[in-house]
């Protein structure tokens, strides 16, 4: 589905006009031991809005999307530095509680990954997790309901998840984010093993999750981050002439429309209009 190679015309919705900062992050290094993967001197990501992460492989967009949930802590040697906000508090202060983050900050991954078990325990695992026994049936249903699958699956909810077709996980697996009520969903591209159906119903399907949450996609298919983001960042990634070494490094940002038809640098216009990347 990625396609560098043409400029889509951008038809994202336009963001709202009270723009809201849920992420700020300023002065930023993720680091894995002594190699600085990537860089963002500054990067601010708004309430519901879809902001998408563009640029090369290996510039640095997935380690970006994972520090904002704290997943990178779960890499060995991974640490970030710099001033990351969540919400006006640092996302990496002690006293946080990085489960607690992952719950209010959703993620979706590029493979889709059903627990094995049925559809309703699927979505029904996360609220139990944290303490939740009544309403489930009614949890369930809205999540089903807000990921576009209930009208599919509700005479089948015992069934098992993998039973599901690849398009029908992947909104399987964006359920079982919401149903924990999250503030953010971030999705590492959602669409990538998808047929161009799937990918279809995810994309309407993202246009109706922003007015209840903050997304965040990271995507190789500029046609999509044109289709469906109100802001776009673009990545590319500089390579040390001594040693070789690629660092991920955080271009520009802005209102997709802009990005897409008025850059400001240079090398955001060659990566959009194919001469590299």
């Amino acid at each position: 589905m990625s396609d560098t190679s043409a400029t889509a015309e951008p038809r994202a919705t336009p963001a709202r006009t009270t723009e809201a900062p849920v992420f700020e992050l300023s002065d930023v290094d993720f680091y894995y031991g002594s190699f600085r993967a990537v860089r963002v001197d500054n990067l601010v990501i708004y309430r519901n809005q879809i902001t998408a992460f563009i640029g090369p492989s290996g510039c640095g967009k997935s380690t970006v999307l994972r520090c904002l949930n704290r997943m990178n802590d779960l890499v060995p040697e991974a640490r970030t530095v710099g001033r990351v906000l969540f919400d006006d508090e640092d996302l990496f202060a002690p006293d946080l509680d990085p489960i607690e983050i992952r719950r209010r900050v959703g993620m979706v991954f590029q493979k889709p990954n059903p627990f094995p078990k049925s559809i309703y325990d699927n979505v029904a695992f996360g609220p139990k997790v944290n303490g939740r026994r009544k309403g489930l049936d009614d949890v369930v249903e809205q999540a089903l309901r807000k990921a576009a699958l209930w009208d599919e699956v509700k005479d089948k909810l015992k069934q098992s998840g993998l039973s599901l077709s690849g398009g029908q996980q992947q909104r399987l697996c964006i359920a079982r984010a919401i149903a924990v009520q999250p503030e953010v969903i971030l999705m590492d591209e959602p669409c990538s093993a998808l047929d161009p159906i799937s990918t279809m119903r995810i994309e309407e399907l993202m246009a109706e999750l922003k007015n209840d949450f903050t997304v965040v996609i990271v995507t190789h298919n500029m046609q999509q981050a044109a289709r469906t983001s109100d802001r776009t960042a673009f990545f590319t990634a500089e390579i040390d002439e001594v040693s070789g070494q690629r660092t991920g490094r955080l271009v520009e940002v802005g209102p997709t429309s802009d990005l897409f038809t008025k850059p400001h640098d240079p090398r955001t216009e060659a990566y959009i209009t194919g001469r590299f990347g």
